[in-house]
């Protein structure tokens, strides 16, 4: 097995953020002479020498990679069974991070399939062994493997990597697009994020997008090369596939809450020194990277102390006597305490804190930190200001000008989310009984004057109860979304509200859909039931409001007289 080894070398491939554009971890590929990674696996496993000839490959990616000298974290690959194997099958590991300078926390181990053999009990302890130790974890083979699904919530892995063959069916295969929002579900709830593989097409991007994935590499973004492109950006990429819901217009909306990117959605790998480091030691790492914009000092366990931004830091050293009066002295001399944010934190957070620093520290890097103050990564303030700005644009662009309230992509989110988190809630649709008479008679401009006094009782009532999201699908149609306890309240208020059109009184109809865990599957669902209940509300005298659920055929009537002949 060694000599096979020899001939192994390594290529080495960006993760990128989609969000900044910018290299947020590279991962390490064998590539054997002869063959594939998997055939000398094979033959390793056939000679008794698996877990040996994986944990090999593993040291010989750092030290390859230790070459390069990289600024973001190193993914590298092991087998499940390896890891469910004898714990001193793993010394080597620790080895070669200590000969490299390198530390656990700067790797990224990236379990691999086949996960059916791997003793369930003896890879979940592997597994915790390796966090504890300080190492990040990553689900490889995610969609198309053999990963159980309570592995997920089992592990709580720190990355989940979704299949190629999952990622290139997206445009096109509503169902696999269903199960990568179901698994961003699962995902947001456990803490964990997806990076997608063998990103190929712009349209693969554009669902990923859509679908709110923030990590992905592919041979779109950048090909795996033998140097590492750390510097390397894909912002022109991104620009292109400008419209990501055009992409998928059929599919359902994303999965997350329309509340704004959080400041992990724009994180870069934090460049960190010791809080012991010289004014030298910063001088070289500035120089070797000339994308790093500071470096943050940490004490042993990872916890920012400073800040040295790379513009002040060179002014102060390149001066006539700079270089004498700091080179050999600490760094911190020349560094500022860190803005710190937690990682649950907004990109509205971010910026409240940045309008509250001092004036000449407006444009520095804020370090992102855990729950135990440790370094999780930075953000730089443009990077947010543009993501915000973008955002604004998006939500602006999907109101209704009429009224002002979001359409129906803001409801089919919020529809898939309570369906996924296996919530009780209610899905009504209100409109305005003989809208086109109204117009006809009334005129256009007294038709758009009653949409408003809608529009403005519904987001009233919304106010009111925080649980009610309400949207404008267009002409005289609006949605609500509510909690069993909120939409008879809520309902009632609006229903109860007189309407005119040029002193004319209108009536309205609602049908309100029921919808328990397990009886709908989609907002597209939703809909399709609830256009039975709407007709039957139309068909009674007066303001109206029938009740259904799924799987029924009883409809409640809460509202309206008696049938009338339906021409």
């Amino acid at each position: 097995m060694p000599a096979l080894l020899d001939d192994v070398r390594f290529a080495f491939q960006p993760l990128f953020n989609l969000h900044t554009g910018g290299v947020v971890a590279v991962e390490a590929l064998a590539r054997p002479h002869d063959g594939n990674v998997q055939d000398l696996l094979r033959m390793a496993f056939r000679a008794g020498y698996l877990a040996n000839t994986d944990v090999a490959l593993a040291c010989r990616a750092i030290r390859h990679a230790a070459d390069h000298g990289l600024g973001v974290p190193l993914h590298v690959n092991l087998l499940a069974m390896t890891i469910a194997d004898k714990p001193e099958f793993m010394a080597p590991l620790y080895g070669a991070l200590r000969e490299t300078g390198r530390t656990p926390a700067d790797l990224v181990l990236e379990v691999g399939t086949p996960y059916s053999r791997a003793p369930r009990r003896l890879l979940v302890k592997g597994i915790d062994r390796l966090r504890e130790d300080g190492f990040k974890i990553a689900l490889d083979g995610v969609g198309e493997g053999d990963t159980p699904l309570s592995l997920l919530t089992e592990v709580q892995p720190d990355m989940v990597k979704l299949d190629r063959e999952v990622v290139v069916a997206l445009p096109s295969d509503p169902a696999r697009y269903a199960l990568v929002q179901a698994l961003q579900h699962v995902c947001e709830h456990i803490g964990s994020l997806i990076v997608a593989e063998g990103v190929e097409t712009e349209a693969e991007l554009g669902a990923l997008r859509r679908l709110g994935v923030r990590l992905a590499q592919g041979n779109l973004l950048a090909t795996a090369q033998r140097r590492p492109k750390v510097d390397a950006t894909i912002s022109a990429v991104l620009s292109e596939v400008s419209d990501p819901e055009a992409v998928t217009k059929t599919m359902t909306g994303p999965l997350r809450r329309n509340s704004g990117p959080r400041v992990t959605d724009f994180l870069h790998p934090a460049t960190t020194l010791p809080e012991s480091a010289t004014s030298e030691d910063v001088r070289e790492v500035l120089a070797n990277q000339p994308t790093v914009t500071g470096v943050v000092l940490v004490d042993d366990e990872g916890r920012p102390l400073w800040t040295v931004d790379r513009n002040r830091f060179l002014l102060g050293v390149t001066g006539p006597f700079g270089h004498a009066l700091h080179a050999k002295r600490e760094a911190a001399r020349l560094a500022d305490k860190p803005k710190l944010i937690g990682a649950d934190s907004s990109a509205l957070d971010l910026l409240d804190v940045v309008a509250h620093a001092n004036r000449e520290r407006t444009n520095d890097d804020l370090v992102v930190v855990d729950d135990d103050d440790r370094c999780l990564g930075v953000v730089r303030v443009a990077d947010v200001v543009r993501g915000v700005a973008e955002m604004k644009v998006e939500q602006a662009a999907a109101l209704s000008p009429l009224t002002r309230l979001p359409g129906s992509d803001s409801i089919a989110r919020e529809v898939d989310r309570r369906i996924m988190g296996g919530d009780l809630f209610a899905v009504g649709w209100l409109d305005v009984d003989a809208f086109k008479r109204v117009n006809d008679s009334a005129g256009f401009a007294a038709g758009d004057d009653l949409i408003r006094a809608i529009g403005r009782s519904l987001t009233e009532g919304a106010a009111t109860y925080p649980g009610v999201q309400v949207g404008h699908v267009g002409g005289d149609d609006f949605l609500v979304v509510a909690g069993l306890n909120e939409i008879v309240p809520f309902a009632a208020a609006v229903l109860d509200s007189p309407f005119e059109a040029e002193g004319r009184g209108v009536t309205l109809s609602l049908a309100t859909l029921i919808c328990a865990a397990g009886t709908v599957g989609s907002y597209r669902e939703v809909s399709r039931l609830l256009a039975p209940l709407k007709e039957h509300a139309k068909s009674l005298r007066g303001t109206s409001w029938v009740l259904g659920r799924p799987g029924s055929d009883h409809v409640d009537v809460l509202r309206g007289g008696p049938h009338l002949a339906v021409s």
